[in-house]
């Protein structure tokens, strides 16, 4: 009778246990959410839809402000763009510590292509066809970004793009959806491993949903205008293939699908991700997406909150639309308690998932980010993936490999380049670790071959252009003499060689 009692207690032990965390049911889980919202103003179910960053660099200009006294009051979701275990750490502790209901932040970064590690750009990946690479490099990407605090990635991008003056084909896997699927696939697989509980794993997020590369001319943020039949047998499969192998979260895009920009189009954000393809994870707008349809002409900060809610966005990224407009919409009927309700329960639940209900400093571990960051075996990893993903065209005369003993020029701005080595979307790399093509080809030649290196040109002609090349700021290391001088430099070193890169 003893032993009895002993077991039934146990039992109710685990059972409640298993109510807060993570490895219970869907049962489980429903109950725990319920039983917080039931505790929740409406002013803490809208802080958890707004996705400020207060990061340590952000993709525009925006920068959310008063974000401390915000998270106290229950008023943030989750930020972005923070690294380093110890600021994460700091802003968890204001979340489960001096907020009334203690709920934990979600973490997001652009992992895009490796954290400290960093991997070729997903176009290049792409090339490699080799969906199983693929996946390690997106694992080790999660294993480091989780082991700096990271819980969650603006990745995998999956829109097919098939005119190369948009600039964003190199976040992307290129113009075949059969290959894209496949590599979504890999990559939210790798980010988000076996389960998604564990602590070194990322949520993925695929972006941007939906036609993002099929803007018209290859302009950002431009209209996309397509049939069903196109869209459905060229453009979506990518996306559909992610969701269906669990990705976690889906980012909205900036453009216009027939007309209604996508972070307001219950079409495609309902009828089509929730309904017929069952997505069950929580949407999030992208920077600004949000208020940027004023400009598309949908009315005030207001009306487009309003739009974007009902099409089916649970999260606002940095414009807080919902955060400062929803309580006046719901007023006047305009919006319902229970889509409110619905895309708060999207963003809980996926913390839930994450395991930050059970341990909210579980992404903070000082060990792991000494120990995990930029390791040989991830460095051995990004070697090979920059083997597989290089394409040779042509190699008339067997110039390649090159023999140690030539005279070898080196030209162009990229050559000696230290911080543009690691390609577009390296937020988190230490630039200082790069090797420059010059610097690479010193190594491998040793003191047979003679090296010689020449700009040739900038990056542009126009200065006031090359300032604005790169969205982080990364320096071009321009050379202000004038381009003649430049090209004739690079001519004459050319001249002098016997092979020129």
């Amino acid at each position: 009778m003893k032993t009895a009692k002993s077991i039934l207690i146990i039992a109710l032990l685990l059972c409640c246990t298993a109510t807060y965390g993570q490895t219970g049911s869907k049962t489980d889980m429903k109950k725990m959410i319920d039983g917080l919202m039931e505790k929740m103003t409406l002013d803490e179910k809208l802080g958890q839809l707004n996705l400020p960053t207060a990061g340590d660099f952000a993709t525009g200009e925006l920068n959310s402000s008063g974000v401390r006294k915000k998270i106290e009051d229950g008023l943030v979701g989750g930020l972005f763009n923070i690294k380093s275990v110890a600021k994460i750490k700091a802003y968890q502790t204001i979340a489960v510590q001096e907020s009334r209901l203690k709920i934990p932040l979600l973490f997001g970064m652009d992992v895009i292509h490796g954290y400290q590690t960093v991997f070729p750009i997903p176009l290049a990946q792409s090339c490699s066809w080799d969906p199983e690479l693929i996946r390690k490099c997106a694992r080790i990407a999660a294993v480091e970004a989780s082991a700096d605090g990271i819980n969650w990635t603006f990745s995998p991008m999956l829109d097919i793009c098939r005119d190369p003056r948009w600039g964003r084909i190199a976040e992307g896997a290129g113009e075949d959806p059969f290959l894209a699927s496949k590599v979504g696939v890999a990559m939210v697989k790798g980010y988000q491993g076996d389960n998604l509980a564990d602590r070194n794993t990322l949520m993925s997020c695929v972006k941007h949903f939906a036609l993002y590369g099929a803007s018209e001319a290859g302009r950002d943020y431009n209209t996309t205008d397509m049939s069903r039949i196109r869209m459905y047998n060229e453009y979506l499969p990518p996306y559909k293939a992610a969701v269906e192998a669990g990705a976690g979260s889906v980012m909205a895009s900036f453009n216009e699908i027939d007309g209604v920009p996508a972070t307001a189009n219950k079409w495609l954000l309902t009828d089509l991700l929730r309904k017929q393809w069952g997505f069950k994870g929580f949407v999030v707008s992208d920077y600004t997406g949000i208020s940027e349809m004023i400009d598309h002409g949908l009315g005030n900060l207001r009306q487009v909150s309003m739009l974007a809610l009902k099409a089916g966005v649970n999260m606002d990224m940095v414009s807080e639309g919902f955060l400062s407009t929803l309580k006046i919409s719901l007023k006047e009927g305009k919006i319902t308690q229970q889509e409110i309700d619905a895309a708060c329960r999207g963003i809980l639940e996926a913390k839930y998932k994450l395991g930050l209900f059970d341990d909210p400093y579980r992404y903070c571990d000082e060990t792991r980010a000494k120990q995990e960051l930029f390791t040989p075996e991830h460095l051995q990893l990004a070697r090979e993936a920059a083997a597989k993903s290089s394409v040779l065209l042509k190699n008339e005369g067997n110039v390649l490999p090159l023999k140690s003993n030539l005279r070898i020029a080196v030209v162009g701005p990229m050559a000696n380049n230290r911080e543009n080595m690691t390609g577009t979307w390296s937020v988190a790399a230490d630039f200082s670790q790069s090797v420059t093509l010059v610097e690479g080809i010193r190594q491998v030649a040793g003191d047979q071959a003679t090296i010689s290196w020449a700009k040739g040109s900038n990056f542009v002609e126009n200065p006031d252009y090359e300032s604005r090349f790169s969205i982080f700021g990364k320096p071009t290391q321009r050379d202000n003499r004038p381009e003649k001088e430049l090209i004739a430099e690079a001519v004459a070193k050319a001249q002098n060689a016997d092979v020129v890169v």
